[in-house]
């Protein structure tokens, strides 16, 4: 059997024309915030000034891609990386395990329950996959 494997599975489906559900949002978003200040500022000039850098934070947060990445994504991993401390202080937290101790002791189990097998259990289990096989290829000849 033939499966169909997917691909371009990193990129996000189209809803409207060439815009994805997460711009369309970005773009929701940036018109409800202007029709606010549209509401509130009562100078046409003056809302002007305000929504040219709206518009472009909001355009910006819709389509620029730095690294391959969503503008918010990257936001967010730039306030974590000032967040966090930058320096990581080592401290020996006590003995450190020695893996070869522990391998030699588990190759030393593993030889040590070896299984004797009989001639006559080898023979009773050949006899059992003999027959199964038998049964198969009849089963194969049937179909």
């Amino acid at each position: 059997m033939h499966y169909n494997v997917p691909q371009f599975i990193d990129i996000e489906d189209r809803i409207v024309g060439p815009l994805t559900a997460k711009q369309l949002l970005w773009i929701f978003a940036m018109g409800a915030v202007l029709f606010l200040m549209w509401m509130m500022i009562e100078s046409k000039a003056n809302f002007i000034m305000a929504a040219i850098p709206v518009a472009g934070i909001f355009l910006a947060l819709a389509f620029y891609r730095p690294y391959g990445q969503p503008l918010i994504k990257f936001i967010g991993s730039m306030f974590i990386f000032f967040v966090r401390p930058k320096i990581y202080i080592w401290r020996r937290g006590g003995e450190m395990p020695d893996y070869r101790k522990n391998l030699k002791k588990k190759e030393a189990e593993a030889v040590g329950t070896k299984k004797d097998i009989h001639q006559k259990e080898i023979y009773d289990l050949s006899k059992i996959l003999d027959s199964q096989s038998d049964i198969l290829s009849d089963l194969n000849k049937k179909e």
